[in-house]
This record gives C-alpha cells, sequence and structure tokens, in this order.
C-alpha cells in the first residue's frame, strides 16, 4: 500500500464557502482603461501609443492621418 506525507488533492466543488470563493476572486473586478491627453491635439488616448486623431506620439508626428469627409 502507498502512503503519502503531503496530500495535495483537489478540494471539492461544495466544502468552499461562497465568501472564501468571492474573497479570493476579489481582485478580478473591472476597471475603467486609464486614458491621457494626446500633447499635441488634446485628443484622449492611451498611453505610450499612437494618437488616432492626429498621428502624433510624443510631440512628433508618426503617421500621416487622412480626413474624413
Amino acid at each position: 500500500m502507498l502512503k503519502l506525507d503531503i496530500q495535495m488533492f483537489a478540494v471539492p466543488f461544495r466544502k468552499v464557502s461562497k465568501t472564501r470563493k468571492r474573497t479570493r476572486q476579489a481582485h478580478k473586478a473591472i476597471c475603467a482603461p486609464t486614458l491621457t491627453k494626446c500633447s499635441t491635439c488634446g485628443e484622449m488616448i492611451k498611453p505610450h501609443r499612437v494618437c488616432k486623431k492626429c498621428g502624433s506620439y510624443k510631440k512628433k508626428t508618426v503617421i500621416e492621418v487622412k480626413e474624413a469627409a
């Protein structure tokens, strides 16, 4: 017969209380994305990305943006 010194088995589904499960999952909350203001045009953009409105990054024009009519 095999004897194990440590027990590393799965915990049955109903043995973990709702409070304990929800406490463990508390960090999974949805949060609003971080936005910064474009230094050229003032549009709200995600940090470290090229502005879709003016095409600039760190006050330098990186891409040419076509004007929509």
